[in-house]
């Protein structure tokens, strides 16, 4: 029960009253409370590294608490070794090979234009350059138990089950190679740094009501149970290191501070960082790193970690930092407070990854591309990494999300626009729009891994499910879906919610039905395409050519001068939304007409004056593919 609910209970003198308000605050409680068959495992990490800086490799060993909170036993675990992908015949490289649009970064191109060559660049990679993680020893509980590794995937079987309610541990030791940089991690990126170190522990698979999450890593993201991390990191002391969590020792190490004493054994600095409560752990390093940092209005610090190659990219990367700190204050307050003490952006990787509490990306870019791509993986901070959502399942609403926080910060902190757009993601409309007429759609509900080209996924995953978004704002209504975000935060915040959980928070603040708009929006590729038929004296026709039904807004424009906006809701709603507060509709009277139902092709308004112009949904934020006969007398 929250604070207010508290306050609500305990501040009642009349006993009558207080049961009264009771009852009403538990309803309450219980209209907006977690799944009744919601649970999640939990798991500690202590780790520590010992880092070869010239052979790019290391030692690693690990003490892993796990505890199962199930329901059921577990006879045995697996663990993620996602190096092991960076080698000749991997999966990740036999996609490559197959796919019809590859990766860039991932592939070299040679031959003519008419007759191109498209090579793996894992396919060529030497035995020293290969990456992988070989496991040595695995221990249950002290004991030494038997482990498989099968490509990325480590299967341990268990002597006796791990009982729910229970916490387990698992020691393990490894030997790892750092692989070349071609994605994500890796060794000597393209902008010269040393190690970009993603996905390089054995991570612990995600097992929850859907079972065990298992997919090979060919590319795509992840999911993983939420914990804490206790990790060191032994490394030459010359190195500069940028993290996830908060380091423990900033007086002991290089760059952190002008007057640190670096405290070295066997010319080695030991780096130590603490993190609650995420599910990924990432560092990169090079001796040429910098850092700097800031601290947001709410007391987060910010820190960058780059290269400072010259005097401009210094500028852009000081002036981001100022950036990032409004961005952090910007999210907190429209889409939940960002609840960890520091935030680390480090150059390295080959994009853009997010990380717990940290990003990679790549650092030459000029102020536009890196406060861009800043706010995009710092968005992940909320649609990612607060909520672990599901990249493999469910990639639309986690890029699609941070998409939609990625762009609204962008144009309210970078652009600074006096005139604010109606719709302020059109650029993700016009990129979901391509994807539906390029015949190339698949349904969104696809797996993160299993799209026939890339060029699908990413406008699915990035454009259409930002457009929902955006979208589901014109169907409840702009205010219903800013409470919508925040109350998904308070309810779900380190939790795995699924797309439905957002669902019935959305339906729940609105009072509004969508289950027909998530299952058309996500499991087809149907789209919407609205026109204005006939219009007279006495009526407008509205003509549904497409097999999505929706919700309309039409504005008229009479030959007086005065102003109307009809609303028709969907029947399947069982709703409407209220009215909104767009400077398009003040002073405008609002008259709501019967529901309109998607069996039915057309719908007649009637008028009672001369029409001069009419448009559907003037705010654009209907995702209508065909705009074109949208409007009358334009």
């Amino acid at each position: 029960m929250d604070d207010n609910a508290k306050f609500y209970i305990f501040g009642i003198m009349n006993l009558k009253t207080s049961i009264t308000l009771l009852l009403l605050t538990v309803t309450s409680v219980m209209g907006f409370a977690q799944r009744k068959t919601y649970w999640d495992q939990k798991v500690d990490y202590a780790m520590e590294i010992d880092v070869n800086e010239k052979t790019f490799q290391y030692d690693g060993k690990m003490k892993l608490k796990y505890s199962n909170n199930s329901g059921q036993e577990l006879n045995k675990v697996y663990f993620h070794l996602y190096f092991n992908a960076f080698q000749p015949g991997s999966m990740m490289d036999e996609r490559l090979k197959n796919i019809v649009d590859p990766d860039a970064r991932m592939v070299t191109r040679s031959g003519t234009k008419e007759k191109p060559v498209v090579t793996s660049r894992i396919a060529t990679l030497s035995p020293q350059q290969v990456g992988y993680q070989k496991i040595k020893t695995v221990k249950y509980n002290g004991v030494d138990v038997p482990f498989k590794e099968d490509g990325t995937i480590l299967e341990v079987n268990l002597p006796t089950a791990i009982k729910d309610a229970s916490t387990v541990e698992f020691d393990l030791t490894w030997e790892a190679q750092v692989p070349e940089q071609i994605r994500r991690s890796g060794r000597n990126s393209k902008e010269g740094i040393a190690f970009s170190m993603t996905q390089w522990y054995p991570k612990m698979a995600q097992f929850d009501e859907f079972g065990w999450h298992l997919d090979e890593y060919i590319g795509r993201e992840f999911i993983a149970p939420f914990g804490n991390f206790d990790v060191k990191i032994h490394i030459n002391k010359d190195y500069v290191i940028g993290s996830s969590g908060k380091l423990q020792n900033p007086t002991e190490v290089k760059g952190y501070f002008n007057n640190a004493k670096i405290k070295a054994k066997n010319n080695k600095a030991t780096w130590h960082y603490k993190a609650e409560n995420i599910h990924d752990f990432a560092w990169a390093a090079d001796p040429k790193l910098v850092v700097d940092s800031a601290k947001t209005q709410t007391g987060t610090t910010i820190y960058t970690v780059y290269l400072p190659t010259d005097q401009e990219v210094i500028g852009n990367w000081k002036t981001a930092l100022g950036m990032a700190t409004e961005f952090f204050d910007f999210t907190g307050k429209h889409f939940g407070q960002y609840p960890w003490s520091t935030y680390t952006i480090v150059q390295g990787g080959d994009g853009g990854m997010e990380y717990g509490t940290a990003t990679l990306i790549t650092g030459g870019r000029n102020l536009k591309g890196l406060v861009g791509v800043i706010f995009h993986e710092a968005a992940h901070s909320w649609y990612q990494h607060l909520f672990g959502i599901n990249e493999t399942v469910d990639e639309w609403m986690d890029e699609g999300f941070t998409s939609y926080i990625e762009e609204l910060a962008y144009q309210e902190i970078f652009l600074k626009p006096k005139v604010r757009e109606l719709n302020p993601i059109g650029m993700a409309y016009n990129g979901y729009y391509r994807l539906a007429k390029s015949g190339k759609e698949e349904p969104m509900s696809l797996l993160a891994d299993y799209y026939n080209t890339n060029f699908a996924y990413s406008n699915e995953a990035y454009n259409k499910g930002a457009v929902l978004a955006e979208q589901l704002g014109y169907i409840i209504g702009k205010e219903n879906l800013q409470k919508t975000f925040l109350t998904f935060y308070d309810q779900w915040k380190f939790k795995h919610p699924t797309p439905n959980d957002f669902k019935r928070v959305a339906e729940q603040t609105a009072d509004i039905n969508l289950k027909w708009y998530f299952n058309l929006f996500i499991n087809t590729t149907r789209t919407i395409d609205y026109a204005i038929g006939e219009v007279s004296d006495q009526q407008i026709e509205i003509k549904n050519k497409s097999n999505l039904a929706m919700p309309i807004d039409l504005l008229v424009e009479y030959q007086d001068g005065s102003r109307e906006l009809f609303y028709i809701p969907l029947r399947e709603m069982r709703g409407e939304k209220p009215a909104e507060q767009f400077d398009i509709y003040q002073g405008v009277k609002r008259t709501v007409l019967p529901d309109w139902f998607w069996t039915k092709p057309s719908y007649t308004i009637p008028v009672s004056k001369q029409v001069k112009k009419a448009w559907i949904d003037p705010t654009q934020r209907l995702a209508d593919i065909n705009y074109e006969d949208n409007a009358y007398g334009q």
